[in-house]
């Protein structure tokens, strides 16, 4: 059993962090929904961070009633007219609504407000990522090495392709190559995948095509994670370590190019589970959330941040998802009513409904279960 000690080290190392890194997602999401809302003349009933009992709350002038609940696993804003956990829309409830309550709803605002309101709690959460990337750059610049090789490894993917020590790296499947850590970054999601590095040794341009083998490794917090290596090393003779830093506009633009290589190797990932370049243990839940939270912040407050960064653009990317009962399932279902001219009708909606619910669901449960099998090995 946990002592007093073990439990507050708990508590401090893993469950307030994991807490504040969640609750700033949530809030920052749930605010853009809000916000778009409000904007739109829709009435809100309530904005919550967490679910279940209400712990603490305040109503404000507008009617709203802001609130901190029991769970801190998430939150959601309200609108009238809205009230279905699954905002699933009542056709007879709003018929019966009079003409000034429909047109402050949810469900009686025009198709275009109700998608911009449904959009903009991915897009914030898109904002957050590039606004903490850019604060981060501003603050304490970037860690960047020339992608010149300075060690080839023997019997590498490299070496037997013919890499050899002084090559500079300078594109990638056509994609150019700035930096060593675009070389990493661009390997590491393609095990056994075929690609084409570019080299150029002697002032001559080269072709060298490659797969990455599949490695095995651990990072120094012991988790284990599957990349793609070739066999490369650079060091500060050819590789020049340095310290780049940004202006406040240059670090938003490095920030939203940031935040894109997240979302592209997002959708890298999950092309790779679907045709088993990876393996679907790398897909982790709250559990492996909470634990990466607490060894972020053994390493401080900017590396805390970077993690808030990163999840705050799987949160977007995961809430676009053409799922029902999912922002992005919303935003299916008004497409098809914009090409319709008018929505689904409820029984359709209702088992959409509930696929989406299942699917989600699911989910959770498998990546809760990686967290899991992870922790007992």
């Amino acid at each position: 059993m946990l002592g007093l000690t073990g439990i507050l080290a708990l508590l401090t190392g893993y469950i307030v962090p994991f807490v504040l890194v969640l609750s700033l997602l949530v809030f920052v999401h749930e605010m853009g929904h809000y916000l778009v809302g409000r904007w739109s003349g829709i009435r809100i009933l309530a904005f919550s961070i967490g679910f279940g009992p209400e712990l603490v709350g305040f109503t404000d002038k507008h009617g709203t009633r802001w609130k901190l609940s029991l769970i801190p696993l998430g939150g959601y804003v309200r609108f009238f007219g809205d009230e279905d956990a699954s905002s699933k829309p009542d056709d007879d409830k709003l018929a019966a609504m009079s003409e000034e309550d429909r047109a402050r709803s949810f469900a009686g605002a025009k198709l275009w407000k109700r998608a911009a309101t449904v959009a903009a709690g991915p897009i914030a959460n898109f904002i957050l990522a590039i606004a903490i990337f850019a604060v981060l750059f501003s603050i304490y610049g970037r860690s960047v090495a020339d992608p010149v090789v300075a060690e080839v490894k023997p019997g590498s993917v490299a070496a037997e392709a013919g890499v050899v020590p002084g090559d500079l790296l300078i594109a990638i499947d056509g994609a150019k190559v700035e930096t060593f850590d675009d070389v990493r970054r661009y390997v590491s999601i393609r095990p056994e995948q075929r690609i084409i590095v570019t080299i150029e040794r002697n002032g001559e341009k080269l072709d060298v095509p490659m797969v990455p083998a599949r490695t095995d490794m651990t990072d120094q917090f012991g988790n284990k994670i599957e990349i793609g290596l070739i066999g490369i090393v650079t060091n500060q003779e050819v590789g020049h370590f340095r310290v780049q830093t940004y202006s406040p506009l240059a670090a938003v633009k490095e920030g939203t190019i940031q935040t894109w290589h997240i979302v592209t190797g997002t959708f890298k990932y999950i092309g790779n589970l679907v045709s088993g370049y990876m393996k679907p243990d790398q897909l982790g839940g709250p559990i492996r959330v909470a634990q990466a939270s607490g060894q972020m912040a053994t390493l401080g407050v900017a590396a805390l941040l970077q993690l808030a960064a990163v999840l705050s653009v799987s949160i977007g990317l995961l809430n676009l998802m053409p799922v029902p009962v999912l922002d992005g399932g919303h935003l299916m279902f008004y497409a098809i009513e914009a090409v319709r001219g008018k929505p689904l009708g409820s029984s359709a909606q209702d088992i959409a409904f509930r696929i989406g619910l299942a699917m989600v669901l699911s989910l959770m449960v498998f990546a809760t279960w990686n967290d899991i099998s992870a922790l007992i090995g």
